[in-house]
């Protein structure tokens, strides 16, 4: 920190931005509340003067707002500013806090609360923060459940250091989101110029070479080991550091369904499928990399493997319950660790290689044979004759493999939303590059708007999200089509059209197979029907729509929907499925 001259007329609004300029955020993602009107006037000034800012994001929604910050963080993974209301806006945003938080995306999240009531010295806050906005122990106690850190800055003067501390504890493992509470009062009241020390990068954490050492014994003596990761891929270089560690051993890799981003090559010959089942019995070495919650239920424990969990942070306290089985950790940095037993895969048994090299061919033949039965069988069925009459719609399977084939080569970035159909997905895209496919987490309804995040982050990649109509129905479709508009995000929206939450109607014929909705036929809670079709929200924004009820326009409405997206306007396919 450094005394310097005050700047005439600077107020916490200036200590504000001052602070998220020395972090190095390049956004501050911004849903509108009445106490940022000191940040406001500080943008303007530095805007006016030709003085540094991070840019400003003027968004309609506080998921919006989430959303998008953590787009931008899942692909830059660096912490960016958001900014939300009171506590009521906290509450609103607090969904998409929350899937921040268990996507390890880091982020400095404020808003503000009166600390006078209009009873103290200074400018009026609004009598609002007496009567409505409030809430008892501010919102930095609200946040407290579904954020990393949370406390409130009480002094003008170490604002700016709160700042910088949000961020550094934000962006270090687990990476997600601080909440800071910010008075309006602190906004307002005289800032005498001390800024904040700019945000250095998280350092490195090793795991001791004696600590590899023994691992890389354990891999030596393994005869039937497997690697199992839900996140390798979200750490900076672990997703090439997971390849060249199951290649430089010979280990085949499984993503259950539970992996929450791209972790490995789906077109590399070691890649194991979704289904750790089978290694339950089998294997004698699990290798856990990144893997939050690998088996279900909890105490499904494997048969005879020795179990090692390779994570920085193999604990998440944001975890309610987790169950690892651990023998053995490495709990460095994921990548590093990697990469050092990478460089000790000597002395191998070359015939113990050879069988499960021979038997990981045999599962990735069956796997690719599978998937290629089931895109024949999608293709087939459009040709059909015996379809029953005014039967319509597209087999999943189809949307899936047809987006593959048409964003082959384009170095496609996938945000997928979906929930009966996000094993279809991830099956039949077959993603091969880092940062080539993220699942949003949490609750539904923040798709859209982390899809125009990673389009903010990766403006020369092609953006696709692909939901189904029950989760698009939860996301604010009309404040994310105005941030789509307004700061020029094109991206592609595939809409899996079933017309039913079949992901609640599946439980409720699984828990009442015989009951009375199953003579009846009344599925309460699941009806989508009624909807109008949802291409055509997106009419007044003058986005490209197509909707598809037919296998023989959908290869043509999607191809018409990437040149739209190409030339820089959001599209969006609203696509009948059969299931």
């Amino acid at each position: 920190m450094k005394d310097s001259a005050n700047t005439p007329g600077a107020d916490g609004g200036e200590a504000f931005v001052s602070a998220f300029t020395a972090v190095g955020a390049d956004y501050l993602f911004c849903s509108s509340g009445s106490e940022w009107a000191p940040v406001w006037e500080s943008l303007a000034r530095r805007h006016r003067d030709g003085d540094p800012a991070p840019a400003y994001l003027d968004l309609t929604h506080e998921t919006v707002a989430v959303g998008m910050a953590t787009g931008y963080g899942l692909v830059t993974r660096r912490p960016q500013g958001v900014l939300l209301h009171a506590a009521p806006g906290l509450l609103q945003g607090s969904m998409a806090v929350h899937g921040a938080l268990l996507a390890g995306v880091p982020m400095v999240v404020a808003s503000s609360e009166s600390s006078t009531y209009g009873d103290g010295p200074g400018q009026d806050p609004g009598g609002q923060w007496y009567r409505n906005l409030s809430v008892v122990g501010g919102p930095h106690g609200v946040a407290r459940p579904f954020t990393k850190w949370s406390n409130e800055a009480a002094s003008v003067h170490t604002l700016p250091t709160m700042i910088t501390r949000s961020a550094e504890l934000a962006w270090r493992a687990p990476a997600g989101p601080a909440y800071l509470n910010v008075p309006l009062e602190i906004l307002l009241e005289d800032w005498d110029g001390r800024e904040a020390k700019p945000v250095v990068a998280p350092g490195s954490t090793h795991s001791s070479p004696e600590e590899a050492d023994q691992v890389a014994q354990l891999l030596r003596e393994a005869e039937n080991p497997v690697i199992v990761t839900e996140t390798a891929g979200r750490e900076a270089g672990g997703f090439e550091a997971l390849v060249a560690f199951a290649e430089a051993w010979d280990i085949p890799v499984v993503e259950p369904d539970s992996a929450v981003c791209g972790n490995f090559p789906r077109t590399h010959p070691l890649h194991a499928g979704s289904d750790i089942g089978p290694w339950m019995d089998e294997a004698d070495l699990i290798l856990l990399v990144n893997c939050r919650v690998p088996f279900y239920p909890p105490s499904r424990r494997p048969a005879k493997a020795t179990i090692v969990v390779i994570d920085e942070v193999p604990q998440r306290p944001h975890i309610v319950y987790q169950v690892l089985f651990a023998d053995r950790y490495l709990e460095g940095g994921v990548a590093n660790s990697l990469r050092q037993l990478a460089k000790r895969a000597k002395d191998l048994d070359p015939a113990a290689v050879a069988r499960r090299r021979s038997a990981q061919e045999e599962r990735y033949a069956a796997e690719r044979n599978a998937i290629a039965l089931a895109e024949t069988g999608a293709e087939e069925a459009v040709s059909r004759t015996d379809r029953p009459e005014g039967a319509g719609g597209t087999d999943p399977v189809l949307v899936a493999a047809t987006l593959r084939r048409l964003l082959d080569g384009t170095d496609a970035l996938v945000v997928d939303e979906t929930i009966t159909h996000s094993r279809v997905v991830k099956r039949h895209l077959k993603t091969s590059r880092p940062d080539s496919y993220f699942y949003v987490q949490g609750g539904l309804g923040q798709g859209i708007a982390v899809a125009l995040g990673a389009k903010l982050a990766a403006p020369d990649r092609p953006v696709v999200f692909t939901v189904g109509d029950g989760a698009f129905t939860y996301n604010p479709v009309i404040p994310s089509y105005d941030a789509a508009r307004t700061y020029d995000l094109p991206v592609l929206i595939v809409v899996f059209n079933n017309r039913v939450y079949k992901s609640m109607n599946l439980n409720h014929r699984r828990f009442y197979p015989d009951g009375a909705a199953a003579g009846t036929g009344e599925w309460l809670g699941t009806d989508l029907r009624r909807l109008p079709r949802l291409a055509a929200f997106a009419e007044p924004f003058g986005m490209h729509t197509e909707t598809v009820d037919t296998p023989d326009a959908l290869a043509p409405a999607l191809e018409r929907a990437l040149k739209a997206v190409a030339d820089g306007t959001t599209a969006v396919v609203d696509v009948l499925v059969t299931r």
